[in-house]
């Protein structure tokens, strides 16, 4: 068979990076791109993939990545929006936006639409890394730069819960195009998860990751599943997935004006960004 190209953001660590040695042992051609240019060379170096680098705190940046891959890659398979993270204080990226929303939601919406004429040639999976941290979010269309109330963990799953809204939204738009598209929660991996931010998870992380938590491995179970089962058959495009079954979200994810809302105003962000 002839290998998938398949591109997987936030590969550089975690389970980003477990599911792309899987991958690539299995001979597909695998994209990675990361934000540390040490540890996503490395990566590449060692499974023999191609590498980009991007911060998805700057979009331009998510837009020169988006150029690239379109130009470099005719054909994509799947798109992996794998990069995120939890940041701690409110903060404002150079596009003006929150840090948490834009780095988990407006970057990798602006990297998938940049890239829907490929990925609709390509009849793509679209595989959005989500969390069980969206039942903390809550969307508000006149708020999404948390300007009110800023909390750390509810920043997080409010990002994490516009990831879940975004798969149901491309859904609808385009899998009469070809698209297929899932979110999931990977469980509480025993990753790099919040080391970089000044939120006080990241103490957690380091505490008790060695004794209760998942390897990055398991961690990339459902990813990979997603990837490599068929839609329609194995999984339902559109929906939230958590060790490979079906997932309850919060009851704002089923909301599909919200998530409509949430993509009309993701665009006009972005674009008053470029």
């Amino acid at each position: 068979m002839t290998p998938r190209t398949i591109v997987i953001t936030g590969a550089s660590d975690g389970i980003g990076a477990a599911a792309a040695r899987t991958l690539a042992k299995a001979g597909e051609r695998v994209v990675v791109v990361g934000r540390s240019a040490e540890k996503t060379r490395a990566l590449a170096a060692e499974i023999g993939a191609d590498h980009h680098l991007a911060d998805f705190a700057d979009l331009a940046q998510v837009r020169a990545l988006a150029d690239t891959l379109r130009s470099t890659y005719p054909h994509i398979d799947v798109l992996a929006n794998n990069a995120g993270g939890m940041m701690g204080k409110r903060t404002l990226t150079v596009d003006g936006h929150e840090l948490t929303f834009q780095v988990n939601h407006l970057a990798p919406f602006l990297l998938t639409t940049s890239l829907m004429d490929t990925l609709t040639a390509s009849h793509a999976k679209i595989i959005n890394t989500a969390s069980a941290a969206n039942f903390s979010g809550k969307v508000d269309l006149f708020d999404l730069n948390a300007e009110h109330g800023y909390r750390t963990f509810r920043a997080y799953g409010t990002g994490k819960l516009a990831n879940i809204l975004f798969t149901s939204e491309l859904h609808r738009r385009f899998h009469d195009q070809g698209i297929t598209t899932a979110a999931f929660h990977p469980g509480v991996v025993r990753t790099n998860f919040a080391a970089g931010s000044s939120s006080p998870f990241r103490h957690l992380y380091k505490s008790v990751a060695n004794r209760f938590m998942l390897s990055p491995d398991q961690g990339a179970d459902t990813m990979l599943w997603l990837i490599n089962e068929t839609a329609g058959t194995d999984w339902i495009s559109g929906a939230y997935y958590a060790k490979r079954a079906l997932a309850k979200a919060n009851r704002q994810a089923y909301d599909a004006d919200l998530a409509r809302g949430l993509w009309e105003k993701s665009e006009e962000l972005v674009k008053a960004a470029a």
